[in-house]
């Protein structure tokens, strides 16, 4: 069997109990990695509490804040090891136009989905690049590439994320650190259902809205947390070990993107 580079090492995932977030978690556990699973409530956290036990160390963190990143960082680092790999996916959606958008809306949905991203980048960092070694993988969307009716606020803040992923990841590449970008489109998450009027939702995102200029899904179904999982963890191993800067789309085709 070949080695994929990922077994014994520490990898920090935050959003964590979302359903990208623990299938990320379910994929490094499989691989041998000690994961951190982190997210803003307990209850988030609990089934994986109840799936792993003490097999996966879980953590509250509110990634808002650059004093409770920066304290668990150090804590893990402390008391588990070097961090050598670390999957930012936490990240919230908003649904509205730009004429209904407040000031309020928008810092809310950058504060999470790009400064959180940057927090934990520069905090990971930090600590990567004086020991030559670690792979940072963070989930945007494909909404950060094609524009998006009344989801302004979401895909520039995916899009931020995605480029400050690619800025770091030209910093770090002198380093041997590896930065890279998975951008899913519609997945099965409650994220994804929670848009959804009634159980036709699947449907109609699947054949696209032509009167808002959203393209369909050729592949003809939605994502599974596990497909975009499958592609963070690939680019975290050392099978991607030459890829870097790289924004991989994960979306069944949706985007049409070359």
């Amino acid at each position: 069997m070949r080695d994929n580079g990922l077994s014994g090492r520490i990898a920090f995932v935050t959003g964590a109990g979302g359903g990208i977030g623990r299938a990320v978690v379910r994929l490094l556990v499989e691989e041998g990695v000690r994961v951190v699973a982190t997210d803003r409530e307990a209850a988030l956290l609990a089934p994986i509490v109840a799936e792993y036990g003490a097999g996966v160390r879980t953590e509250l963190l509110d990634i808002r804040s650059t004093e409770a990143v920066e304290a668990v960082v150090a804590r893990i680092e402390a008391e588990e090891g070097p961090i050598d790999l670390g999957a930012s996916v936490a990240g919230v959606l908003s649904w509205q136009t730009v004429v209904e958008t407040s000031d309020e809306e928008w810092s809310r949905v950058f504060d999470i989905n790009a400064k959180g991203v940057f927090r934990l980048g520069r905090a990971l960092a930090r600590r990567m690049q004086p020991r030559r070694r670690g792979a940072l993988v963070t989930v945007a969307s494909n909404a950060a590439g094609v524009p998006r009716h009344a989801m302004a606020a979401y895909a520039a803040s995916k899009a931020a994320a995605a480029m400050f992923t690619r800025c770091l990841g030209l910093e770090l590449a002198p380093h041997g650190i590896r930065c890279n970008i998975v951008a899913p489109g519609s997945t099965l998450t409650p994220m994804q259902t929670g848009m959804w009027a009634d159980e036709s939702g699947a449907t109609q995102v699947i054949a696209g809205a032509p009167e808002i200029f959203k393209a369909g899904i050729p592949l003809g179904k939605l994502a599974t947390p596990e497909d975009v999982a499958e592609a963070v963890v690939f680019l975290l191993s050392a099978r991607a070990g030459h890829i870097t800067m790289s924004d991989l789309y994960v979306d069944g085709g949706a985007t049409l993107r070359a």
